[in-house]
């Protein structure tokens, strides 16, 4: 199966090591993976910020850059959901347009969501036997995708322990120009839920998202939690070892 890799700015900029679990995984599931080379930003940014004009001249590059990929796949659900549910509403009034918007949204998956839902994979290994592991659902994968299940499934099946974690859905408040514009109120809400966190030795927190995870990583190094934050495509390539 061939699948096309969409990296997004903050794998590229801050979790390279996203990225490079992503492709390893992807290709130890029997898939070929290739990186188009002209995608960019998704134009997410400027969407949110209400630049429909500047976020469609992005969209319009992306959706010629990804025309012929069988498949896309992305190590994020936030930027997964701007080509899979926003693509198609900022196109709403433009036919062709939307009709390939339509067509992106359709084969475009975040990654545990592709490897359950497309590979038909629910068992990766036993590689995360014995760890302790805290799971953020980011709000885009969770509440415009409806991704919850696949990914604790692929860790609880590979050994690791879940933690019983209140906030666990609970919006970190980072949420891309929010935590720029109202910072108060976003470390407010990253550190609400970080006291919610169960107590005991965690190996790790990981998340799908990485501004949620650059989000919560400054906060617990901020609050002098021992705790390191986990691209979601890293521990899932580690549950595969073995």
């Amino acid at each position: 199966m061939k699948v096309a890799l969409f990296i997004t700015c903050l794998a590229d900029q801050f979790f390279a090591e996203a990225g490079v679990a992503a492709v390893r995984l992807l290709r130890h599931l029997g898939c070929t993976v290739t990186f188009p080379e002209g995608q960019t930003c998704c134009g997410q940014p400027a969407y949110n910020a209400g630049y429909w004009a500047e976020a469609r001249q992005v969209a319009e590059h992306t959706l010629e850059v990804l025309e012929d990929a069988p498949y896309v796949v992305l190590p994020s659900g936030s930027c997964t959901t701007m080509l899979r549910a926003f693509y198609p509403e900022l196109y709403r009034d433009q036919p062709r347009r939307f009709a390939r918007a339509e067509a992106l949204s359709r084969k475009t998956y975040e990654l545990s969501e592709f490897i359950v839902k497309v590979l038909g994979v629910s068992r990766l290994g036993q590689g995360l036997s014995g760890r302790r592991i805290a799971y953020h659902h980011g709000c885009h994968a969770l509440r415009e995708l409806g991704i919850k299940q696949e990914p604790l499934t692929l860790l609880r099946n590979a050994g690791a322990e879940i933690v019983d974690w209140p906030a666990a859905e609970e919006c970190c408040g980072f949420g891309g120009l929010f935590s720029v514009k109202l910072p108060e109120v976003a470390l407010s809400m990253a550190d609400r839920k970080l006291a919610t966190l169960p107590q005991g030795q965690m190996d790790y927190l990981t998340s799908a998202d990485g501004g949620c995870m650059l989000h919560l990583s400054g906060r617990i190094e901020n609050r002098g939690l021992n705790l390191p934050v986990r691209p979601l495509a890293s521990v899932l390539w580690e549950a595969a070892q073995r």
